[in-house]
């Protein structure tokens, strides 16, 4: 079965770039990243060019969300379980490979309608990370973050995530809902140490932006609450108050983006020993705060 190992980047379509860069960079903490589109912007966290692409577009919506391998065999086994599964594969062209900064990479489209790509062999850029407020991002070997994404069928993603691509379960949700709906869950999937990278949510049929929120992770609990403090000074729309996470245990709180999906900050999360974890059900999204009624 074929290995991902990191959420690698996320390209998003973004009706409003300016209200994006003093977001990002103001007051999030992002690094300016590079690229080849002069009027996309590269949101940076690492070595890597960039993490986040923000292009401009008519509606905020995500356009592709990139999973990285080992290398060009795993990519490899990545392509024949997918095409065996009946879906159509592509390979970027050198010239597109090279806009994302990777020597190879393929895409498809996946059961919930969301366009996929899987790489290997990331192109590193070795100067400074310069943030102007110093946080410095955790990624090593852990990725950008974790993505959430609204699906229509969650088994039917569950399954295609878990049984093609090979994601570890990582636990779920159960959402209240009438009985007569039957049980429906948040499904929390992992790749790597990271207690999950991708979490599958249903959508209940609802268009919209195509995500539901991205987390990025720091490495001090100081800068989660200075970039709290700006978020407030600033007056941007808090989604969730401040809390620690019941399942991947990330002290962390969630800001609205320009887009209108949710950014969650955060510090702190759990680092899976796969060799003993086993995949539970949590009743409580957090132990103290996070609270949403805002």
């Amino acid at each position: 079965m074929p290995v991902i190992s990191s959420l690698g980047y996320v390209k998003v379509a973004v009706a409003d770039p300016q209200a994006w860069r003093t977001f990002a960079f103001d007051v999030m903490g992002f690094a300016q990243g590079s690229g080849p589109d002069p009027d996309a912007i590269y949101l940076r966290m690492d070595e890597r060019a960039a993490r986040l692409v923000l292009v401009p577009g008519a509606a905020d919506k995500v356009l592709a969300i990139g999973w990285e391998v080992r290398d060009y065999r795993a990519l490899a086994a990545v392509r024949d379980a997918v095409e065996q599964h009946g879906i159509a594969v592509t390979t970027l062209s050198l010239e597109e490979a090279d806009a994302r900064a990777v020597e190879e990479a393929i895409t498809f489209v996946d059961p919930a309608g969301t366009t996929v790509e899987v790489f290997h062999g990331p192109v590193l850029d070795h100067s400074p990370v310069v943030s102007q407020h110093g946080n410095r991002f955790v990624t090593d070997g852990l990725g950008l973050g974790h993505a959430v994404l609204p699906v229509p069928d969650l088994d039917v993603a569950f399954r295609f995530y878990t049984e093609v691509l090979g994601f570890l379960p990582r636990g779920a949700f159960r959402i209240p809902t009438p009985p007569e709906y039957g049980p429906m869950r948040v499904r929390f999937l992992g790749v790597n140490r990271r207690h999950h990278s991708l979490a599958l949510i249903p959508s209940g049929g609802k268009e919209g932006s195509g995500l539901v929120h991205i987390m990025v992770e720091v490495d001090s609990l100081d800068d989660v609450g200075r970039a709290l403090d700006r978020v407030g000074k600033v007056g941007y729309h808090l989604s969730s108050t401040l809390g620690r996470h019941t399942n991947d245990k990330m002290i962390s709180f969630y800001v609205r983006t320009p887009g209108g999906w949710d950014l969650e900050f955060g510090t702190e999360g759990l680092l899976v020993d796969e060799s003993s974890y086993t995949a539970e059900e949590i009743t409580a999204d957090s132990y103290w705060g996070h609270d949403w009624s805002r």
